[in-house]
């Protein structure tokens, strides 16, 4: 058996093989290709002993470094880290410095199965802070109870029901990306929002309005991609009523069942949009049949489900949808109400920073009635006051009723998507804005990963080496930010990843070029134009400065850059053997010889091990084969051949030829829920 065969069984690399087999008690020489297979069986025997013996000691060092670890915990001498009341898997990988593979692991071993951006409770960071060796305490309160009290009190004016009149309901579009999301509002609005989108794509969430038999709707845009799971959820969190849009020619799809799973678990009242029902290829029964699957059954097969076939490109059937929605918000009336008498409050759906005019935020107010000059209180903090306000078709407007989207500017620091806004009855009574450095990345903020205390470039892993690409990312607003990490978090491989050295909002700034220079980053710019001065500056430090406008060519761009840097792997593919019968010529790198094919087959290419009363004396290269002087590529089992042979061995009759060929192929780069390449 060739020793790279072995070596391949093992599932090791043929010099690894070769250093450990003297310790194992065999001597077969460091230059040797071929092991008898009654000597091969013994090696494998031998190796998965020894590799078992290596588990057991991991295993038994393992148990031993946990135990230590819970003693320093008991003896109070372990590191202390101070986590919230609630955090992603993520940000207590960050609190603890340590990789998210190890963070999930000890959670799986713990029985709690968490995904990147799944919260965990104080009480199970704990649990898992404690296995992992560290001591936790509560962080600062304060803005955890803020946060907490926010929220209540959003759900109790929500409840109250004094001075209550109608307001317009609120409708989220959710689906799979490219089934004609934004293309239906579109239809609805009569305007072209398609148009203003990079790539056609939605961004960033946004508000509309439109009017219908004299009613007011408003309808929340959220992106449709997976990437943008997190705002979409956001988006639930606000409406009244849902529509999921499935394409008819493409049926349901990932995105599809989420948002199905959403609503659900927000209890949304919601309606079924069969779009793109213009196509020759749309097939409304069959959607029709993938939604019963998943719990949908329409209406006209004896369901509760509205479904609606319409066509966006079309116009079809948009007004049908219309009436719809004002027939959901018909029967749930008692629940649509507000009151436009009280101090407005309501919640923060999209937050930047704009060069010209600052921290701009847009709420959609949920309860009273938002006026110019009033002050803005998130989280107990005084957060300025409006200075303006416009509608979402940029109008200005002087005051914003309940189910009213408003884009605000007077902020003196952009709040994070999700807070709860509200008018103050007094707001000296509010906090000075200060630092908020454990909340999400805030205007202009920079994060910096653990990974910044690290070496940039190779990271050991076990007996590999694994190449990271550092990166930096500025971005315009927290949305976007968020999608590019969860997009970067679905790239899984052994052998490349990515390093997000910092990440934030608003311009690339001097200091991002010159962190980039000492970490050999590559800075990512979304949606922001870098000054021309750090362009200068990025240019003469050889720092590469990329601009994006559509988060998937970012994407593509990444996994490209990635696939470049994964070595390749070496297959040896065994072809055949060939007996030789005759010596003609020899040459000055070779010779001309004759010879049987008795396995296999030859081709030209291929690579020779010179096989002399069994042992390997030499190897050498095939570079010409001849049948009855007639010059082929290659030659199959059975025939006879000439052959020119390239190698410095002295071949003589009766010696065996043993042909291979030796080929670099490609690894692939997995992405989570698209296909490797």
């Amino acid at each position: 058996m060739n020793i790279s065969e072995l070596a391949r069984r093992l599932r090791v690399s043929t010099d690894e093989l070769r250093d450990k087999l003297p310790e194992l008690g065999f001597d077969i020489g460091s230059k040797a290709i071929k092991i008898p297979d009654r000597e091969a069986g013994r090696i494998e025997y031998a190796w998965r002993q020894y590799r078992k013996r290596q588990f057991l000691g991991k295993k038994r060092d393992e148990q031993r470094a946990r135990a230590e670890r819970k003693q320093r915990v008991l003896e109070g001498t372990a590191q202390k880290i101070s986590i919230p009341q609630a955090l992603t898997v993520r940000e207590f990988s960050d609190k603890l410095e340590m990789p998210i593979a190890k963070v999930m692991q000890e959670l799986m071993r713990a029985g709690i199965l968490a995904s990147l951006n799944e919260r965990i409770d104080f009480d199970t960071a704990t649990i898992i802070a404690e296995d992992l060796g560290f001591i936790t305490e509560p962080e600062d309160k304060t803005q955890q109870e803020d946060d907490q009290k926010g929220l209540e009190k959003l759900e109790v004016v929500l409840a109250n029901r004094d001075n209550i009149t109608d307001r317009a309901p609120v409708v989220v579009v959710m689906g799979h990306v490219d089934h004609g999301k934004t293309k239906l509002l579109d239809a609805i609005r009569h305007t072209n929002v398609v148009d203003t989108e990079h790539g056609g794509i939605t961004q960033h969430i946004g508000a509309y309005q439109v009017v219908r038999n004299d009613r007011e709707i408003t309808f929340i845009d959220t992106p449709g991609h997976e990437a943008f799971t997190v705002m979409r959820s956001r988006g639930a969190k606000v409406a009244d009523i849902a529509i999921i849009v499935v394409a008819a020619d493409d049926g349901v799809q990932p995105q599809t069942r989420e948002a199905v799973d959403i609503v659900k678990a927000a209890k949304l009242p919601f309606l079924v949009a069969i779009n793109k029902i213009d196509k020759e290829n749309a097939n409304i029964e069959k959607i029709k049949t993938q939604l019963a699957e998943l719990g949908l059954i329409p209406e006209e097969w004896g369901g509760k489900t509205i479904m609606v076939p319409i066509s966006a490109k079309l116009n079809q059937n948009i007004d049908q949808i219309l009436d719809m929605l004002l027939l959901v918000a018909d029967m749930e009336k008692e629940k649509i109400v507000a009151d436009p008498t009280r101090r407005a409050i309501g919640t923060i759906i999209e937050s930047k920073v704009e060069k010209s005019q600052g921290p701009v935020a847009t709420v959609l107010v949920q309860s009273g009635t938002l006026h110019l000059g009033d002050a803005l209180g998130v989280r107990g903090a005084y957060y300025g006051k409006v200075r303006a306000m416009q509608a979402w078709d940029g109008k200005k407007i002087s005051e914003a009723v309940p189910s009213t989207p408003v884009r605000i500017l007077g902020f003196k620091d952009a709040p994070s998507i999700g807070d709860v806004m509200e008018v103050p009855e007094d707001a000296k009574s509010l906090e000075k804005l200060k630092e908020q450095p454990s909340r999400k990345i805030g205007a202009g903020e920079m994060k910096v990963h653990s990974s910044q205390r690290e070496d940039a470039g190779l990271e050991e892993e076990g007996s590999d080496k694994k190449v990271n690409l550092n990166i930096i990312i500025r971005a315009d607003v927290l949305g976007s930010l968020e999608a590019i990490i969860g997009m970067i978090d679905k790239i899984k491989s052994p052998y490349v990843g990515v390093k997000i050295i910092a990440r934030g909002l608003g311009n690339v700034t001097d200091a991002d070029v010159l962190s980039a220079e000492a970490s050999n980053a590559w800075i990512f710019a979304f949606n922001v134009k870098p000054p021309t001065a750090v362009e200068i500056l990025a240019r003469d430090k050889k720092v590469e400065l990329s601009r994006y406008a559509v988060i998937y060519k970012l994407f593509e761009d990444l996994v490209d850059r990635l696939r470049l840097l994964i070595p390749a792997e070496q297959v040896y593919t065994e072809l055949g053997s060939v007996k030789i019968l005759a010596t003609f010529q020899k040459m000055e790198k070779g010779c001309v010889i004759g010879g049987k094919v008795t396995k296999g087959r030859i081709e030209v290419g291929a690579t020779a091990r010179v096989v002399r009363d069994e042992q390997v004396i030499a190897e050498g290269k095939i570079k010409g084969l001849q049948i009855s002087k007639m010059v082929v590529k290659d030659v199959e089992q059975g025939n006879d051949c000439g052959i020119e042979f390239a190698g410095k061995a002295k071949i003589e009759p009766d010696d065996i030829l043993e042909i291979y060929k030796e080929e670099e192929k490609a690894r692939t780069l997995e992405v989570e829920g698209s296909k490797s390449r």
